[in-house]
């Protein structure tokens, strides 16, 4: 009789002992590594990649990580070695039309790259979307060099007198004061100012021509490109000249 008591006392404790126990039950999870554990083993994606922009219909997205920017037209991707400064204030502009007239959408984009006292510049890139090559847009300086001729003389009574030749025509116009007396200058100086925008599929441009070292901006020439297929290039096409008073 004490026998079977002493079975029964040692059954017990160990029946006890097996279900007495608060810990809830270990749930094998196949991999033998805890839950927080896997967690900081998922892949983990490029913090560093972020999206600048997009065009209205987010067909075009522009992206900038630590290697390089990454264009994607309709899910197609490709890096270019574009400067993309962090600290304009300004987001980039992101636009899909047609801006060479073939009936197709090209990707537009345009970023600011200097912002100061009397500096305002932006770049302009044009993206075909079949084969993602870039199309050539007309830089200011080839246009002042081959389009553009000006003269800057001081007149007696401290004005500047201005001349503008461009497309055949020729502008004269004063301008109310000469903001640097004893600095020569014979011709404006551009490359303070040049601001590109997307109207009506054209693409236009604002430079300004300045005198003086701070500078001084006393003419604006507001240029419309134009595309030239067989150059497969865009090309100033229209130039107006814009005096500022003062």
């Amino acid at each position: 009789m004490k026998k079977e008591l002493g079975v029964l006392i040692v059954l017990s404790v160990v029946l006890l002992s097996g279900c007495g126990s608060d810990k809830p039950a270990t749930v094998n999870n196949g991999s033998g590594e805890s839950p927080s554990k896997q967690v900081m083993t998922q892949p983990v994606q490029d913090k560093d990649v972020k999206l600048l922009g997009s065009s209205e219909d987010e067909k075009v997205k522009f992206y900038t990580k630590t290697d390089g920017i990454t264009l994607d037209i309709n899910g197609n991707k490709k890096d270019y070695p574009w400067n993309i400064p962090m600290d304009t204030g300004t987001a980039p502009q992101v636009f899909y039309t047609d801006v060479t007239g073939d009936g197709k959408e090209e990707a537009v984009i345009i970023i600011q790259t200097g912002r100061g006292t009397e500096l305002n510049n932006y770049d302009i890139h044009v993206v075909n979307a079949e084969d993602l090559s870039e199309i050539k847009v007309q830089g200011y300086e080839e246009i002042v060099a081959n389009q553009l001729e000006t003269h800057v003389a001081k007149n007696g009574d401290g004005t500047l007198a201005i001349s503008v030749k461009s497309q055949g025509k020729e502008y004269d116009f004063n301008y109310g004061f000469d903001p640097a007396p004893d600095y020569k200058q014979d011709s404006l100086a551009f490359g303070g100012v040049y601001i590109y925008s997307l109207e009506n599929q054209k693409i236009k441009l604002n430079l300004g021509g300045s005198v003086g070292v701070s500078p001084t901006y006393v003419c604006d020439f507001n240029i419309t490109y134009k595309f030239d297929s067989a150059k497969n290039e865009f090309l100033a096409d229209q130039i107006e000249v814009k005096p500022i008073e003062k």
